[in-house]
């Protein structure tokens, strides 16, 4: 689908400035520019989305690429000054729920799976539809580019893996605009909570929430680490700075922070 005539005026009654291009290599890197460039003309929640990304990026320095008006990608300015460093890796993570929950609300009830596969992919049916990079932007620490790439209107021929899904794949209809304002206003809300008390996910009630939507919690996982290693066993929850918690057979319990994880079936 292109960029719709009308814009997107539900995500404008949410953020202070949309950002429409036709098409880039990477909103997240086209935003970081700007930030560096024109950071007073970035306010919180502005959004920078296009439906034609040619090099988007993915967490461990995966490419993300989709074909043209297939995918939604967009990259929202998060100004975290009162936010505690400690507590900002809870970010991606917030992150990856409020686009779990704006995913569902697409949804036919209780008609598909979607939940959370730690830190922040968004799956229905098992099937990743979403991905989601987080980056502090080193002109402005302060500032953090959360990124998504919804798979929306591609089709299943076009999926880049077996394991990944689109709207268009489980037939069904993606309204972009509600989609995104969903996840905009849901996502703030939860870094307005975290901040409010003084970065405690616990005390925001965003930890519990975050590993209800979690499917990692309580499966049986291969996590390879960026060391180049690999630990296996089974996820059992969060830790109280977001990171996965994984039993080993042998009954020690190791605290991922990163790392690509696996569901063992």
């Amino acid at each position: 689908m292109p960029i719709p005539a009308e814009g997107y005026p539900l995500t404008a009654a949410v953020s202070p400035r949309v950002q429409v291009v036709e098409k880039t290599d990477s909103t997240n890197a086209d935003v970081l520019h700007h930030l560096k460039e024109e950071s007073a003309e970035w306010p919180h929640l502005s959004v920078l989305l296009t439906t034609d990304q040619r090099h988007g990026r993915g967490r461990m320095d995966r490419s993300w690429t989709a074909p043209p008006e297939t995918a939604l990608a967009v990259s929202v300015v998060l100004r975290v000054r009162d936010l505690p460093v400690t507590a900002r890796g809870w970010i991606p993570l917030l992150a990856g729920a409020a686009m779990t929950r704006a995913v569902a609300a697409q949804m036919p009830s209780e008609a598909h799976a979607v939940g959370l596969k730690w830190p922040n992919d968004v799956q229905v049916d098992g099937g990743k539809i979403c991905g989601i990079l987080a980056e502090v932007a080193h002109s402005d620490p302060d500032a953090v580019v959360v990124g998504a790439g919804v798979n929306t209107r591609m089709a299943a021929v076009d999926l880049p893996v077996s394991t990944a899904t689109s709207f268009e794949a489980l037939g069904l209809e993606c309204d972009d605009d509600r989609l995104l304002a969903d996840f905009l206003r849901d996502l703030d809300e939860q870094v307005q909570a975290l901040t409010k008390t003084g970065g405690s996910a616990a005390g925001a009630s965003l930890h519990e929430k975050v590993e209800e939507l979690c499917t990692t919690i309580g499966s049986r996982v291969r996590v390879a680490l960026p060391d180049g290693s690999a630990l296996e066993g089974v996820a059992t929850r969060l830790d109280s700075d977001g990171r996965l918690l994984v039993q080993r057979d042998d009954g020690s319990a190791t605290a991922v922070s990163a790392g690509d994880v696996v569901h063992v079936r």
